[in-house]
């Protein structure tokens, strides 16, 4: 039997979520700044507010990369450069960062945060959409421990990836039998295929940022705004000085 309250709510949820991550924006948001990975999904901003966008690849590289958004707009990359490092982006130079759905694809979220922080002027913010895994596809992987991103931060990443592949295929993909998952697991690896390496429900999230406030290394931030946002959290930090 077709159950119209759970397809509405399937149609709704994605509208809803965009509205939220809108006015958190709108709050947020002025003068200059970049963008990582909007790809087909920048943010809307105010009138006045100016972004550049930045990836990996260039627009034709990226278009040539996906077909299958062949017939949807894709954003002119303003920035050829790693979101991680943004090594072409000086420190204290940015009014804000967004990065929308991106850093649960980083292998060193904590070296990219402190990345993100760092190119934002004091009392600037990075604006961040995050998903919580516990109502994606995620949802049976265990959140990412604070020691785990401390040791892919420290150590590198190198060592939990191939892990990292595996939870994925197996808890987020649900392959089942071990011929499959080793095929499946080999066939992302080729790819490098940029999964979700990293995983957080709103609690597991919070404790990390709190955590970094006291790291060395790290500008220092406040969190300004923390917000549950459907599936995902809104996260604002706002560097201090």
């Amino acid at each position: 039997m077709l159950d119209l309250r759970r397809l509405a709510k399937n149609f709704v949820t994605p509208f809803r979520q965009y509205l939220g991550r809108l006015t958190i924006a709108d709050r947020h948001l002025r003068g200059e700044g970049i963008e990582i990975g909007a790809m087909q999904d920048p943010l809307r901003v105010r009138r006045g507010v100016k972004v550049r966008y930045v990836d990996w690849l260039s627009t034709e590289a990226l278009r040539a990369m996906h077909p299958n958004k062949a017939g949807r707009h894709i954003v002119t990359v303003d920035i050829v450069d790693d979101g991680e490092r943004l090594t072409t982006i000086a420190d204290r130079t940015q009014d804000f960062v967004i990065a929308n759905h991106f850093l649960e694809h980083c292998e060193d979220p904590i070296g990219t945060l402190r990345n993100l922080l760092r190119v934002v002027k004091p009392g600037g913010v990075v604006y961040l959409s995050v998903p919580d895994k516990r109502h994606i596809f995620d949802r049976d992987r265990p959140s990412t421990t604070i020691e785990h991103l401390l040791r892919d931060h420290e150590q590198g990443p190198e060592g939990s990836r191939q892990g990292h592949y595996e939870e994925v295929v197996r808890l987020g993909m649900k392959v089942q039998g071990e011929p499959q998952v080793r095929t499946a697991v080999q066939e992302l690896v080729a790819q490098k295929f940029r999964i979700h390496f990293h995983c957080w429900a709103q609690t597991d999230f919070l404790s990390l940022l709190c955590m970094l406030q006291a790291r060395a290394g790290f500008a220092p931030f406040d969190v300004a705004e923390f917000v549950a946002n459907e599936r995902e959290m809104v996260v604002v930090l706002r560097r201090l000085c």
